[in-house]
């Protein structure tokens, strides 16, 4: 009996004295973060030395910054955070904001992934955003859910000195949208594309910038509860849009504030909650940019598109990766042939699926520009609609066949078209039909002269693909 309770006291002392390792590897830093400075791990294991070379972090094969920890006992717990090199750079929260200690206990895993969103100087770097991009508001009012959140704007180019109004476009994840200081893993660069778009003779909108709340993005970015994840608080972050921000912005800038002219865009979970917000509203919206639509969220999304039913002029543009993995790519099919059920024609739909293309702001920023041009064709190309009697080159946009039916009774049709700027592209002199094939033109804005039944008609198309 003696020699089993000495066994078993060795066998506890030794138990109790497992040791343990960990490698910290940093998953994501902003992307500002100089490339030449070292990051350090400071802690109450070290002595809170900022910048100590002993705990300087290396490179590992993939270009990731790591760093193994000595083996400590099980159970034994660590503060920590990140610098790079001194109190002055340490790392900070989403929005800029102090952070608590981290903490870590060993045992709790061999390999520990960690995101960096800010560093307290700016990371030396300075803010990428446009002169025509402001801040409405740091800490706007969100009566509906008691929050308050950072709100940028977007006004094109001449808006300052002009008379004119605009289109308005109501975006998600603000500090992703137009300044790589304030994005976490890149920015969308939403004012450089509109700027240049403005100069190759695009009409542009306004962008309204609505910030993430950090924590509470899951929240206000899905209208349903999820099991795993929570959220749920979707309905009130649209309703703050619609019953709070709109009529701000409405109220102080030259908007044009019909559904027709305003639209609700995002991606990922954005792009689930400009889905939704154009269906609960859409006397209020008539256009919706839905990138990466986490439609996986919650099966209620289904139900609420066959509940809704067809809605008359809105129109969706959908966007996803090949390479965004789980059922991304077949729920934006399934949702396109859902709305198409539903009565959505596929002038009123369009659905891209991006060869090699994943689930970040590289593939969101490089498919916006298009994306504008689809959805609000006729202000981004010049066209006035109403003041159109006969709208020869209808409908936006098109992608193999520009249909000419209001010039088909006309006989022989002669036309050219011509590109934004000035060169003549296509023209034949001996035509009739109900179409011009123009497969073979590039992507972009054209200008259309036709000449049938002794008359002259003019239009604007944008071709896409």
């Amino acid at each position: 009996m003696k020699k089993i309770l000495i066994s078993f006291v060795i066998f506890f002392f030794l138990f109790n004295n497992t040791e343990a390792q960990v490698t910290f590897v940093i998953d994501s830093l902003p992307a500002y973060t100089p490339v030449e400075d070292v990051l350090y791990i400071a802690g109450d294991f070290q002595g809170w030395d900022p910048g100590n070379p002993d705990f300087a972090l290396q490179k590992n094969n993939e270009e990731k910054w790591f760093i193994q920890l000595e083996a400590m006992p099980e159970g034994t717990q660590i503060q920590f955070k990140f610098t790079r090199g001194d109190w002055g750079k340490v790392e900070k929260g989403p929005m800029g904001e102090e952070i608590p200690n981290r903490n870590f206990t060993f045992g709790n895993g061999e390999t520990v992934g960690i995101i960096i969103y800010n560093w307290a100087d700016n990371g030396g770097g300075n803010s990428t955003a446009a002169e025509n991009v402001h801040i409405v508001d740091e800490d706007f009012y969100m009566p509906q859910l008691d929050r308050y959140r950072k709100i940028w704007i977007y006004l094109p180019p001449g808006y300052e000195t002009g008379i004119k109004h605009y289109p308005v476009i109501y975006m998600h994840d603000g500090q992703n949208l137009f300044d790589t200081y304030t994005s976490f893993a890149g920015e969308w660069e939403v004012d450089e594309t509109l700027n240049e778009m403005n100069n190759q003779g695009y009409n542009v909108p306004i962008v309204v910038g609505i910030n993430n709340g950090g924590t509470e993005r899951v929240n206000e970015y899905t209208p349903w509860a999820n099991s795993q994840y929570g959220g749920g608080q979707g309905g009130l972050y649209i309703d703050f849009i619609v019953e709070t921000l709109k009529p701000f912005i409405d109220a102080n800038y030259r908007t044009l504030p019909d559904r027709g002219s305003t639209g609700l865009w995002g991606s990922s979970l954005g792009g689930l909650i400009s889905f939704y917000g154009a269906l609960k509203y859409p006397g209020v919206f008539g256009k919706a940019g839905v990138f990466s639509p986490s439609y996986w969220f919650s099966d209620s999304v289904w139900t609420f598109v066959s509940e809704t039913g067809y809605l008359q002029g809105m129109k969706f543009y959908q966007l996803t990766g090949s390479l965004e993995g789980g059922s991304m790519v077949a729920d934006t099919w399934v949702m396109h042939d859902t709305l198409t059920s539903e009565g959505f024609s596929e002038e009123e739909i369009f659905t891209a699926i991006i060869q090699g293309g994943s689930h970040n702001e590289q593939l969101w920023k490089g498919s916006f520009g298009q994306a504008y041009l689809w959805l609000f064709q006729s202000f981004a190309s010049g066209v006035d609609e109403h003041a159109m009697n006969r709208p020869v080159a209808f409908p936006f946009p098109v992608t193999t066949s520009l249909p000419l039916y209001e010039l088909a009774g006309s006989g022989v049709i002669s036309y050219e078209i011509i590109t934004a700027d000035g060169g003549c592209v296509m023209h034949n002199h001996d035509v009739s039909g109900n179409f011009i094939d123009v497969s073979g033109l590039a992507p972009g804005f054209y200008l259309f002269h036709a000449v049938a039944g002794g008359e002259r008609f003019s239009g604007k198309f944008v071709k896409l693909r």
